[in-house]
């Protein structure tokens, strides 16, 4: 498994792992917001997996999002890849709400974070890997 950037693994937490990605949750209280991090070290850019694991981030995406529209009932979902500060390569999924300090406009980068306090974990994180298929998530010892 290839090394998880800085900032990932400061602004992150522990969810769980796929065959192809970390699956962690932002310590960030304005949002439901997770992401997926490949595991392919040299990996900056999406097209830059081979075929096989696109279509396979692209499924692990849409998996995350139907269970975090179960989960935290979003009024939209936003996913991106930007990678602008950070280069390796992740994906975001985030719930969004008509009433969240950034809407209508991006989270990135607005606003001060509000992390959990230590041990504490989102509201929606339980509703969520209820969601989640049962074989889709296997512990990721970080």
């Amino acid at each position: 498994m290839s090394e998880l950037h800085p900032s990932l693994a400061r602004d992150t937490m522990v969810l769980g792992q796929t065959p192809l990605s970390r699956v962690r949750w932002m310590n960030d209280r304005r949002f439901p917001w997770l992401m997926l991090i490949p595991k392919h070290a040299d990996a900056v850019e999406w097209h830059h997996l081979p075929t096989a694991e696109q279509h396979q981030l692209l499924d692990e995406m849409a998996v995350l999002a139907r269970a975090l529209e179960c989960a935290a009932s979003p009024d939209k979902i936003n996913v991106g890849a930007l990678g602008n500060r950070v280069p390796q390569l992740h994906l975001h999924v985030i719930g969004r709400h008509e009433h969240d300090p950034c809407w209508p406009g991006p989270v990135w980068g607005q606003g001060e974070v509000e992390p959990y306090n230590p041990g504490e974990e989102p509201p929606w994180l339980h509703a969520l890997c209820a969601a989640l298929p049962n074989d889709f998530l296997e512990p990721d010892h970080d």
